[in-house]
């Protein structure tokens, strides 16, 4: 489903990133439930992810970040947040029976406070504090503790195909993450969690969603001098 320009549903993204973080901006979660659902979206695109924000994007987003979800008066912001409110719209990424949807709520925010917490800890020390003289006392820190929560999310998915009996928010928002891992061996010493990493990123609409966020990069690439 290409982005649309006169769909109703408006979500914001940046037109450049640091190459470390290009296909791993957040907006990507929101582009991926939308094509999951089969829903179009327009961009509004903001300047890129550092420098100071402009006053119509804190309007928005508080901490002038993306994404931003605008539709029908309503504006929201924080990607969790964002995708309860699209799996509202589609049993197919939440489901409609109570227990059901209780889990795949659970499984949303597991990922968002149980394992991105430790993902971006890493990713924050590998790239952040490059040079610093207290970069691999850092990482030596924290990766055990991302280690034991990748262990632990292992033995929960189990042989499944997914968290529960099916794809839902839960399962796209923690594909979404792991593939951030910047360690990927930490994810490899699982080969569940790397087999079930590979059948996320294998669905037609996070395939779809990534090439948007790409073209949106590639449309706005600075000219080289």
């Amino acid at each position: 489903m290409p982005v649309d320009p006169n769909a109703s549903i408006e979500v914001s993204a940046y037109q450049w990133v640091p190459p470390t973080a290009v296909g791993y901006v957040k907006d990507m979660r929101v582009r991926w439930a939308l094509e999951e659902i089969g829903l179009p979206y327009r961009e509004r695109l903001f300047g890129g992810a550092g420098g100071e924000k402009s006053a119509e994007h804190l309007a928005d987003q508080p901490f002038g970040q993306v994404p931003v979800f605008r539709e029908a008066g309503l504006s929201l912001f924080e990607s969790g947040a964002i995708l309860l409110h699209i799996g509202e719209k589609d049993e197919r990424l939440l489901p409609r029976d109570e227990a059901g949807r209780a889990r795949a709520i659970s499984w949303t925010f597991a990922a968002l406070n149980s394992i991105e917490p430790f993902v971006q800890m890493l990713f924050m020390i590998r790239f952040v504090a490059d040079g610093t003289d207290w970069q691999q006392a850092g990482l030596d820190a924290i990766r055990p503790f991302a280690r034991m929560r990748l262990g632990q999310l292992a033995s929960a998915l189990g042989e499944r195909e997914w968290l529960e009996d099916r794809f839902t928010i839960g399962d796209l928002l923690m594909v979404d993450v792991l593939r951030a891992v910047p360690e990927m061996e930490l994810v490899a010493e699982h080969p569940n969690l790397a087999a079930y990493l590979e059948r996320g990123t294998a669905r037609p609409a996070f395939q779809a969603a990534m090439a948007a966020q790409l073209e949106a990069f590639e449309r706005h690439a600075p000219i080289a001098a």
